[in-house]
């Protein structure tokens, strides 16, 4: 049962399939360089790309444009403070500024920063400081097929291993990202959190948690770890980020907004350094790069976020996705996340060699296809880091329907009836933080 209804409707056209070839063709075979008024379905990430409510919008219209102290600010401090715990806030435009200004204020040259999985922001972000970004994932993280409830975890063993290659005075900061966006959007359980927490203050770490999925994951939570089955959406976010010491947070995921982020901590001192950020890299630190009326409408995104009903029908409509593609024999990576559906290219396009980009080719051709745009995030994305050739399926908020997704499968099943024929992909330019190639690299098919 649907907890919303449609009030705004946008209208949407596939192109021929020769528009679709030529489009592909000019783009480079990256469809991030695609206009969206060529694409169909556009499943390419779940960031700002979801629709606002009723409420939201009324929010945009009531926002206080002052320049410092705006009535709008407020509103954002009060909803981070009642639905995440934290007093002190920092906006910024969106996740990666946030990212900037908090890793900036925390990481220098030589550091080691531990991860369950650096998200493509997040790596460079750390790199750019000079640092290593460094993922301890759950030994099941990357087994496409254990159908486990927590394979978003942080693995402390591993996070150990690092501290003794490097020791303990190199590493300052220790990122829990919930959902874990890069191991496929898998939660990570209360109990882990606990542990992270724990191991921080062993080390004496900043403990920071990436809360772009903070409502999803406390979803998950509530199905699946015991102890929680009677507790609201809310209560848990709450718990599990009682345990960080600060927060990094795109609002263009769970403050369901199209824009802005912002950075939360309880520390007086770091929170002086992120602001003096904030005024050099954002904005003065009660706006932070964001207008008013958006800061408003992230204040209120934040509070319906933790909805039992919004985030329910949230995560069916990504289950009805996964369940449908792999009836239709597509290779995913199971369960599937909170926000997106994983599909494994390396199975499904397995006569592709790695270093021919089985994941980029598989996004190519659903696009040729059908119109429909993904993203890569195996060896294109993340280069050098050994990871799954994975294409992700993020699924927009509040957004497509039922026969949007249905266009989605069968776009699937037609491509993989012709996958033999599928040839693989070359980069032929690509800028040169390879951390970020797959945002701008053009290729060309082997």
């Amino acid at each position: 049962m649907k907890a919303h209804k449609t009030k705004v409707v946008e209208r949407i056209e596939l192109p021929d399939r020769e528009a679709r070839e030529a489009n592909l063709d000019e783009a480079g075979y990256n469809v991030f360089n695609l206009n969206a008024d060529d694409v169909y379905v556009d499943l390419l990430t779940d960031s700002g790309t979801g629709a606002m409510s009723d409420e939201q919008w009324a929010a945009l219209l009531r926002g206080d444009e002052a320049y410092a102290g705006s009535e709008s600010f407020a509103e954002l401090e009060s909803a981070v403070e009642d639905v995440m715990g934290f007093e002190r806030v920092v906006p910024a435009h969106q996740g990666r500024g946030a990212e900037n200004l908090l890793y900036g204020a925390l990481v220098d040259d030589g550091d080691v920063v531990l991860n369950n999985t650096h998200f493509d922001t997040t790596r460079a972000h750390v790199a750019n400081q000079g640092a290593e970004a460094a993922d301890c994932p759950a030994e099941i993280a990357f087994d496409a097929d254990a159908d486990a409830p927590f394979k978003g975890n942080f693995s402390v063993d591993r996070a150990r291993e690092h501290v003794e290659r490097v020791g303990a005075e190199n590493v300052p900061v220790v990122v829990l990202t919930i959902t874990n966006n890069s191991a496929a959007g898998q939660p990570v359980s209360v109990a882990n959190t606990r542990d992270v927490r724990e191991f921080a203050d062993e080390i004496d770490a900043t403990f920071v948690i990436d809360a772009c999925r903070f409502a999803e994951n406390a979803y998950f939570v509530r199905e699946r770890e015991p102890g929680y089955e009677e507790a609201s959406v809310a209560a848990i976010a709450r718990e599990q980020l009682d345990y960080a010491d600060a927060l990094v947070m795109s609002g263009k995921k769970e403050g369901l907004v199209n824009a802005g982020g912002f950075v939360a901590v309880r520390d007086p001192d770091l929170f002086d350094r992120v602001k003096q950020r904030a005024i050099l890299f954002e904005g003065f630190p009660t706006y932070g790069g964001m207008a008013g009326r958006d800061l408003a409408a992230m204040a209120v995104g934040l509070r319906e976020a933790v909805d039992l009903a919004r985030v329910r029908d949230r995560i069916e409509q990504v289950r009805d996705l996964g369940e449908r593609l792999r009836d239709a024999g597509i290779p995913l990576y199971w369960p599937p996340g909170g926000h997106a559906v994983y599909v494994d290219a390396g199975e499904m396009f397995a006569h592709v060699p790695t270093e021919e980009f089985p994941g980029q080719a598989l996004v190519c051709e659903l696009y040729r296809e059908g119109g429909v745009r993904a993203v890569e995030l195996g060896e294109f994305a993340f280069p050098g880091t050994d990871r799954p050739d994975l294409v992700r399926l993020a699924l927009p908020r509040r957004t497509y329907s039922r026969e949007h997704v249905e266009h989605v499968v069968d776009t699937f099943a037609a491509v993989a009836d012709r996958a033999d024929a599928i040839s693989g992909l070359e980069v032929i330019d690509e800028p040169e933080m390879a951390e970020l190639r797959h945002f701008s690299a053009r290729l060309q098919p082997v």
